[in-house]
C-alpha cells in the first residue's frame, strides 16, 4: 500500500491500523477543548508530524494517520476525513473547511477487477497557505500548489497550480490570484 503497489485493505495488520487510528480520533474527540497539551499529544500519536499551533475540530475521520503530515498552522474543521492510504501532506498554514475529504484510496473502475478485493492508492499534496472551502472532496494523486483556493463543493481529480482559484466538479481554475 504504501509503496503504490495494490493491497487488500481487508489484511489483517491495515485493519489492525485502522482500529488504533479510530481508537485515537474517538480519544481526541474526548479531549477537552480548553486541553491544548492533551490535544497535541493524542495528534502527535496519531499524525506522522504535527507541525505548532494545528487545530483540529471534531468529529474527525482517519484512516491511518501515520501517513499524513501535518504543517504548522494547519487548520482543519469539523466532520473532515483523511483516508491516507498513501501519503498525504497538508502544507504549512492550509486551512480545510468543514466536511473536507481527501481520498489518497482508489477502486478498480473494472467491476471485475473490483471484485478481486484490491485497492490502490496515490498521495496527496496540499501546498502551503491552501484554503480547501467547505465539502471540497481531493482524489488520489492530486497537488495543489501553494496559495491556491479551491471553491467549496469542488471535486479535484488533478492537479492545481500555485495562487489560483479554483472551483467546480470537476474543479478547474477560474482565475489567478493576486499577491
Amino acid at each position: 500500500m504504501v509503496a503504490g503497489r495494490p493491497y487488500r485493505a481487508d489484511d489483517p495488520e491495515l485493519v489492525r491500523e485502522r482500529v488504533r487510528a479510530r481508537r485515537l480520533t474517538a480519544r481526541y474527540a474526548l479531549v477537552d477543548p480548553g486541553d491544548a497539551a492533551g490535544r497535541r499529544a493524542v495528534l502527535a500519536e496519531l499524525f506522522a508530524a504535527v507541525g505548532a499551533s494545528v487545530e483540529i475540530e471534531v468529529p474527525l475521520h482517519c484512516d491511518y494517520g501515520w501517513n499524513t503530515t501535518l504543517g504548522e498552522g494547519v487548520y482543519v474543521n469539523a466532520g473532515c476525513a483523511i483516508l491516507d492510504c498513501a501519503r498525504i501532506e497538508i502544507g504549512a498554514l492550509t486551512l480545510l473547511g468543514p466536511g473536507v475529504k481527501l481520498c489518497a484510496a482508489t477502486h478498480p473502475v473494472d467491476p471485475a477487477e473490483r471484485e478481486t478485493g484490491l485497492e490502490s492508492a496515490l498521495p496527496i499534496v496540499l501546498g502551503r497557505n491552501v484554503w480547501l472551502g467547505a465539502a471540497v472532496v481531493v482524489g488520489p494523486g492530486v497537488t495543489i500548489g501553494d496559495g491556491s483556493v479551491i471553491g467549496a463543493g469542488s471535486v479535484v481529480l488533478a492537479d492545481v497550480p500555485a495562487g489560483v482559484l479554483a472551483a467546480g466538479t470537476p474543479c478547474r481554475v477560474v482565475r489567478e490570484l493576486t499577491a
